[in-house]
């Protein structure tokens, strides 16, 4: 699938294939070549590649493929969650219990903090690298598509995210900090040939979001659990850069996120979600299917870092051929 894209991207093949006609992918959310071709499609409407023209962010059949793409995606995700209405509960509650169920499944935060290794650390900060290099990109679609309380509430949480508007503050910006801090390239989309489907899942999950109206409810869903459930995890990977002997650089992101977020998670809960539903109550299913996404994607990545740091190999890819791939943009 991504050969097919990359070879209409950068030669102007005449048409892309259906996927009715390419071989079928049995786990469409672990799939890295189908995860891969749908972040490519998707990054045509970020930052896009140098070398692709801008126009091709529009192109009728590079839309079609991605449509393809994204169909399988949700059926996917749709097949593996099918949650139960929580009407009894407030959608503060319901977002809680949601949460709750992430209680027992495998903690990356919690192993860094206590015993990860500074290689461990690295690994980790590649696969985040994917959406902090662009946090709060896709949630901020949502902005002009609705109005009333709730949007005030998504417009404070995103100003936090971009700093208030200075200049170095933004939260891609302090991410990009620590990777330099632990050695790492942080230019945008470096490592992406080193990441799987777990990691892209979840940032295909938001742009998926964000970039479909109808799925707005869903996407407030996702931010709320975003914001909900930062505190914790983000104070053990600050710990954990103290445990590792990692400078204040390194550990800043992570601090600004404990401090920030024990406003957000409460603010998006009561009134980015709750002023929401309220108005829309019809929406109440979808926004609590977002929310459930989430907590989905994320448990997949989690329990593939786990799995490879417990048996002692690395949780990125280390086998790559080269893809042929469109060059990232930088800027």
């Amino acid at each position: 699938m991504s050969q097919h894209l990359f070879e209409y991207l950068r030669l102007g093949s005449d048409v892309l294939p259906s996927l009715a006609d390419l071989p079928w992918c049995e786990d469409p959310l672990g799939d890295d070549d189908l995860q891969l071709t749908l972040y490519c499609c998707y990054e045509l409407h970020y930052r896009g590649f140098s070398d692709v023209s801008d126009d091709v962010e529009w192109d009728p059949e590079v839309l079609r493929f991605r449509r393809e793409l994204e169909g399988r995606f949700e059926d996917a995700l749709r097949n593996c969650i099918q949650p139960s209405p929580r009407a009894a509960l407030t959608p503060a509650d319901e977002l809680a219990a949601i949460i709750d169920t992430g209680a027992g499944h495998p903690s990356p935060s919690r192993f860094m903090a206590e015993e990860g290794t500074i290689e461990q650390m690295r690994e980790f900060a590649i696969h985040r690298s994917m959406y902090q290099l662009k946090e709060a990109d896709a949630h901020t679609w949502g902005i002009p598509r609705y109005a009333g309380p709730s949007r005030s509430a998504m417009i404070e949480i995103q100003m936090d995210e971009y700093g208030n508007g200075r200049p170095g503050e933004a939260h891609a910006e302090l991410f990009a900090d620590t990777m330099r801090a632990l050695g790492l390239d942080d230019s945008y989309g470096a490592y992406l040939e080193r990441v799987g489907a777990p990691t892209l899942a979840t940032m295909n999950l938001v742009s998926w979001l964000g970039l479909h109206r109808r799925l707005l409810p869903a996407l407030l869903g996702h931010l709320a659990v975003f914001e909900m459930t930062s505190v914790v995890p983000m104070g053990r990977y600050a710990a954990a850069c103290d445990r590792l002997g990692l400078g204040p650089e390194a550990r800043r992101f992570y601090d600004v996120h404990v401090e920030a977020d024990a406003h957000h998670g409460p603010l998006a809960a009561t009134h980015l979600v709750g002023d929401y539903v309220s108005e829309h109550p019809e929406s109440r299913q979808l926004v609590m299917w977002g929310a459930w996404a989430v907590m989905e994607v994320e448990r997949r990545l989690a329990a593939h870092l786990m799995a490879c740091w417990e048996r002692g190999a690395s949780s990125l890819r280390t086998e790559v051929e080269p893809t042929g791939r469109p060059h990232l943009a930088a800027a």
